[in-house]
This record gives C-alpha cells, sequence and structure tokens, in this order.
C-alpha cells in the first residue's frame, strides 16, 4: 500500500505507547486482553472496569469468549459508558444554548452593552477551544479519568461563580474558565471512544453520540426558557452547575480507565508539542481534521445566524423558531443514526462523507439564492427547507470526519481529539461573527459564510485526504 505523504511524518513524531517493544504479530490475543473490536484490544481489568472496556455490540460472546453473565454485565456496563460518553459531549451545548434566551436579561441585569454581554458567548467558546489542546494531552500522559474528573470540578465551580458574578467583566472571566473546564469532557469523550473503538466500528459509535448528544441543542433553549419563568438568569447557571455536579458523580462512578499504563505517554510538553507536530505533518489527519472544522463552520453559522435571520427578518415568533431549531437538530440525529446503522459498513466512510459534504454544498448554494432573491419575494418555509437539509447532512459529515482522523493516530488519541476539537471551535468563533457583517435586515451573509465555508470542506477533503488513492479498508470501508 503506497504512503499518503503523510504518514511517514507521523510515525517520525508520534510516540509509541510503552517503552518495550512492539507487540509481534503472532501474539494475536495474549493473555489478560480481550478483543474489542477487529483491530483493537484493550487490557483487561477487574470488576466493572473490564466490562466498562468492552463496546456493547451484538456479538461480544463470539467475540470474547466470557461466560453469559460477564457478557450481561459488560452490555450493561457499556450501556452505561455510552450514556456517560454522551453526556460529556452534551455539556457544550447545554452551556452554549441554555444561556441564549437569557442574553437580553443579561444585559439588563448588569447595565452592560449588548456587544459586551456577547463576549460571554465567545470568551466561553474559545475557552472550550484552548482547553481541549492542554486536556488532551494530559491524558495521553496521564490517562482518561484523572484530566476528566479535575476538569469536571472546575466546570462545576467556575459555572457556580457564573451564578454570582457581579459584573458583566467577571462573567466574561468566569465564562472563559468554565469553557477552559469543560473541554475535558469533549476531547476525552472522544479520546476515549478511540480506546474501544476502531474503524467501522468507530464511526458507528460516534454516530450512537451524536444521537445522544443531538438532543442537547433541542431542549437546552426550552429549558432555558422555562428557567426564566421561574427565576432570573442566573437560575440557568445553577441549573447547569447541578447538571456538572450530577456528571462527575456519574464519572466517578461508571466511567472505568480506558487507556492501560503501558499505553501512556511519559514525556512532558515538549514531547506534548512534537507529537501534535507529526499529527500535523499527517497531510490527510490535516485534511480530515480541517475539513470537519469547516462543516462545524457550517453549523455555527446557522445557530448564530438562525435567532435573527427568522424571527427578524421572517417575523416568526420565538416559539415558531424554537420549533423550526429542534427539528432541525431531529433531522441531524436521524440521518447521523442512518449512517451509523445503514450506510457506515456497507459503504466507505469517504462515500459516505463525500456524499454528505456534497449535500451541505448544495442546501447551502439553494439558500444563498433563495436569501439573495433569485427566485424573487419568498417566505419562512424555502428558507426553513434549505435549513433543515443543510442540518440534517451534517448527520453524514461530522461522525465520519471524527472517525476517519481519530483512526489514524491510535497511539496519541487525545492529542488528535484535542486538535479535532479546537480547530473546530476556532473556525466556528470566526466564522460566527462574519454571519452579521451586513446587519440584521439581511440573510445574505450567513448564506455566504456557509457556502465558502462548505466549498473549503470539500476541497479539504479531495486536496488533503485524497481518498481515491488508498484502498477500501483503509479509508473506512470493508
Amino acid at each position: 500500500m503506497p504512503d499518503d505523504g503523510g504518514g511517514q511524518a507521523q510515525r517520525a513524531h508520534i510516540p509509541t505507547p510503552g517503552t518495550g517493544p512492539a507487540t509481534p504479530p503472532s501474539s494475536a490475543n495474549p493473555p489478560g486482553t480481550v478483543r474489542t473490536s477487529p483491530a483493537e484490544r484493550v487490557p483487561a481489568a477487574s470488576g466493572l472496569a473490564a466490562a466498562g472496556s468492552l463496546p456493547p455490540t451484538a456479538g461480544l460472546p463470539a467475540a470474547t469468549g466470557l461466560p453469559a453473565p460477564a457478557v450481561k454485565a459488560a452490555r450493561r456496563t457499556g450501556l452505561l459508558v455510552t450514556l456517560v460518553l454522551g453526556g460529556l459531549t452534551a455539556l457544550p451545548p447545554l452551556s452554549m444554548d441554555m444561556y441564549l434566551p437569557a442574553l437580553p436579561a443579561v444585559t439588563d441585569s448588569l447595565s452592560a452593552p449588548a456587544a459586551t454581554i456577547q463576549l460571554t458567548l465567545t470568551a466561553c467558546l474559545a475557552g472550550m477551544a484552548l482547553g481541549q489542546l492542554v486536556v488532551g494531552p494530559m491524558s495521553d500522559r496521564w490517562g482518561r479519568r484523572r484530566p476528566l474528573l479535575l476538569g469536571m470540578v472546575v466546570y462545576v465551580v467556575a459555572t457556580a461563580m457564573c451564578a454570582l458574578a457581579p459584573t458583566a467583566g467577571l462573567l466574561i472571566g468566569f465564562r472563559l474558565l468554565q469553557g477552559l473546564a469543560g473541554a475535558a469532557g469533549i476531547v476525552i469523550a472522544r479520546a476515549v471512544v478511540r480506546d474501544l473503538y476502531d474503524g467501522v466500528d468507530m464511526a458507528r459509535f460516534f454516530s450512537t453520540l451524536m444521537l445522544i448528544s443531538g438532543v442537547a441543542p433541542i431542549i437546552a433553549p426550552l429549558i432555558g426558557g422555562q428557567v426564566m419563568r421561574f427565576t432570573d438568569w442566573r437560575g440557568i447557571f445553577v441549573v447547569l452547575t447541578g447538571v456538572g455536579v450530577l456528571l462527575t458523580l456519574v464519572v466517578v462512578k461508571w466511567l472505568p480507565e480506558t487507556l492501560p499504563p503501558a499505553a501512556r505517554h511519559t514525556g512532558g510538553v515538549r514531547e506534548a508539542l512534537r507529537t501534535m507536530r507529526g499529527l500535523l505533518a499527517d497531510r490527510v489527519f490535516t485534511g480530515y481534521m480541517v475539513a470537519g472544522g469547516l462543516a462545524f463552520a457550517v453549523l455555527f453559522a446557522y445557530i448564530s445566524a438562525s435567532p435573527f435571520v427568522v424571527q427578524e427578518i421572517y417575523g416568526a415568533s420565538p416559539q415558531t423558531f424554537s420549533l423550526l431549531f429542534g427539528l432541525n437538530s431531529i433531522g441531524l440525529i436521524i440521518v447521523g443514526q442512518v449512517n451509523g446503522k445503514l450506510l457506515v459498513g456497507r459503504f466507505s466512510l469517504d462515500k459516505v462523507l463525500g456524499l454528505g459534504l456534497a449535500v451541505i454544498v448544495l442546501a447551502a448554494v439553494a439558500l444563498l439564492l433563495t436569501t439573495a432573491g433569485v427566485f424573487g419575494e419568498v417566505g419562512l418555509v424555502p428558507i426553513a427547507a434549505g435549513l433543515f437539509v443543510l442540518m440534517s447532512a451534517m448527520g453524514l459529515a461530522m461522525p465520519n470526519t471524527n472517525a476517519q482522523a481519530l483512526m489514524r493516530t491510535k497511539h496519541a488519541a487525545g492529542s488528535a481529539s484535542a486538535l479535532l476539537g479546537t480547530s473546530s471551535f476556532l473556525i466556528g468563533a470566526i466564522a460566527s461573527p462574519l454571519v452579521g457583517i451586513a446587519g440584521e435586515g439581511t440573510a445574505v451573509p450567513m448564506a455566504v459564510v456557509q457556502v465558502v465555508c462548505a466549498l473549503a470542506a470539500i476541497g479539504c477533503f479531495l486536496g488533503l485526504c485524497r481518498p481515491w488513492q488508498r484502498t477500501g479498508r483503509e479509508a473506512g470501508g470493508l
């Protein structure tokens, strides 16, 4: 199989786990290991930790040879691990979207300009982006549980301080700290998936996570609005504090360590930087990373602009906006499940990913033509239909970019997950302000940003990943 351009650089700069010699090919199933997927082994532990290291697959008895009671325990614990990881990935949208209905109230309460209060969103987003660069390498060195628990504790404290913030400046600072700490859940959840799964199984699991975490954007604005009926904006942060405490306790009880000591890196900051440099030198990994970040920018442009587009330009009520927001999220979830249950395994991941990116481009172009008046005066329905198609196609693009990128980084999953998350948030943060560049009276800037980012994502996928140069197995096919 020919080298894909970045493989040599990656192998030269990414350290391999442990300090001993590589495992010989003949030791396909050494003592003390259990099979978790066709291409992955996770060292067995005792009790729930061993069970939690097993993915809840239908073929578990045949794959592991465990007795029936152990298989049942593994499936139960595997389901709990799935729910825990789903909760961790749902925490960022909860932190962002629950707060959206409170922005006007925060402006009045703290007597600050709207632009200043908008910085509380930017600070949280920037914290989530930068925090992943710190937590990812930490998890490769010290394991997944300790950095995650530390991040969750700091998240709880920072969120509680947000509820008590007396000034806009302090609120911005606490939101930055909240984002930095909340990044632990995002980056480590992806790293844990990489520890447990490989290939097609990993893509399917990401689709399952999308089902769980995709509910968060649907219910978060609704929860925030309901909380505002009974208390002020500070009550939203009280609720988020409670969610953080609950998730921390759940992690303590039900999320086992998935990175064995032999697979951890022992270097410091210099080695972490060297590892990330090696990852970025892999052209294919970088292609998937940037393509996924640009797809996320399309999504974030929608999130940032849709309240103004739907309500201010097309005159919909807040209730109608919430309904459309929820329907779009449901579309993303449904397509994500079609991806995991029907498409992945029958077609290569690259083919499914290419289809998703193509649909996103077509939907974005249709939105641009519609908002620019090419088809004359239109109402809300065509705009809502275009946004629905665009959002739904994210269910094909986002899980598969993550899976394809992480598939190349078995021995640096934490650092790779950090780069994936940071690039997505940073690209999204850059694209977000551009949607309002022409004011609140037109939806054209939103559509322009979406078209440009979608076309750039296609360009990165084709120009850097070059899926036609790799075999079906390497590209995620069967």
